[in-house]
């Protein structure tokens, strides 16, 4: 029965990984509607691991490395491989030119970051206050905002075609990048003292899992992803101010 309880959420975590890969090879085949989907799909599946470990009590320092190895996959590698073919194909980079030696620069940049807030994230000498993230989490950028990011691009071509993606998506990828690796405070979801925040969570979680499964809205997907980014990092900077201050 014990390793039976492990056995579910490191399953959870092994499937992640395996969609992560999954969308760098059709990312690469050039199926990028596809390969963004899968992405979002390893952000509802770490939702559902974390969730499993804690209710079975089968949270272990090997299933918090192997965690952070899927994440880095998932929401590190994919989502910059889906970045770079999106530029080449719905952004107007041509292959060789400089615009493309920037942004797959950015891409690697934004991949790097990734790795080294994960590793960071799992140090115990760097543990953030209950109910908070040192950084903005590898999770909200690759799977929360880039993927849905791509779908709406790819759903919306007038939109795509408007803007000057091939510089837009390396400035993204570089300013995520900073987010990850920097001391900003970030709040993680949870339970809350405020009722009205409760509900708030547990509808657009429910809302996210219906976008996610039924494949629909990811332009909602993406509006909540901003939303809860730029509102993380504004309470993040409330609350140390308030600290400060006592």
């Amino acid at each position: 029965m014990s390793i039976l309880r492990y056995t579910v959420p490191n399953a959870v975590t092994s499937l992640s990984l395996l969609l992560g890969i999954a969308s760098i090879v059709t990312s690469q085949l050039g199926e990028l509607e596809q390969a963004a989907w899968l992405i979002v799909w390893c952000g509802l599946l770490d939702t559902v691991d974390g969730v499993a470990a804690r209710l079975l009590k089968a949270e272990s320092s090997f299933g918090a490395e192997f965690d952070s190895m899927a994440d880095l996959v998932s929401f590190g590698v994919a989502p910059s491989m889906l970045v770079l073919n999106a530029g080449l194909q719905i952004g107007g980079v041509e292959l060789g030119s400089k615009q493309f030696t920037l942004l797959a620069v950015a891409c690697g940049v934004f991949t790097l970051a990734g790795a080294m807030r994960l590793a960071r994230f799992n140090l115990p000498t760097t543990k953030p206050p209950k109910g908070w993230f040192i950084g903005v989490p590898i999770t909200a950028c690759g799977g929360g905002l880039l993927s849905s990011l791509v779908l709406v691009l790819i759903y919306h071509e007038q939109l795509a075609l408007s803007l000057p993606l091939h510089l837009y998506l390396p400035i993204l990828m570089f300013v995520l990048a900073i987010l990850m690796v920097s001391r900003l405070s970030f709040p993680k979801a949870g339970l809350r003292d405020n009722m009205a925040f409760n509900v708030f969570q547990v509808v657009n979680i429910a809302l996210i899992f219906y976008c996610g499964i039924t494949r629909t809205w990811p332009e909602y997907l993406f509006s909540i992803g901003v939303l809860l980014l730029v509102g993380g990092i504004i309470a993040g900077r409330f609350v140390k101010t308030q600290a400060a201050a006592a």
